[in-house]
């Protein structure tokens, strides 16, 4: 994932928050095969900055490095993000869907 990447998937949940005053976010890793550091960098910072407007947080992936991060932004922000394997992904769509 790329920097140009990550500001198309910005935009989308920007858009969102156009339509919705919170939302729910779910996201997953589906073998993407690199990442660039401004990628991580702004992923990273981007839930920080809309902590008030995001619900609950899914993150997808079977990379360990990406679920310390989530956990470092949970522990920032305070709000309720789980880690899920992509084996447990229904188990993900399942809790992000939920009250």
């Amino acid at each position: 994932m790329d920097y140009n990447a990550v500001n198309e998937l910005k935009a989308a949940i920007l858009k969102k928050f156009e339509e919705h005053d919170t939302i729910n976010l779910y996201l997953e890793d589906n073998n993407i095969e690199r990442f660039t550091l401004d990628a991580v960098f702004i992923a990273g910072i981007f839930p920080m900055q809309h902590a008030n407007r995001l619900n609950k947080i899914a993150m997808v992936t079977n990379r360990k490095w990406i679920h310390a991060i989530a956990n470092f932004n949970k522990a920032l922000i305070g709000k309720d993000m789980r880690n899920f394997t992509v084996n447990k992904r229904l188990e993900a769509i399942s809790w992000i869907a939920s009250d």
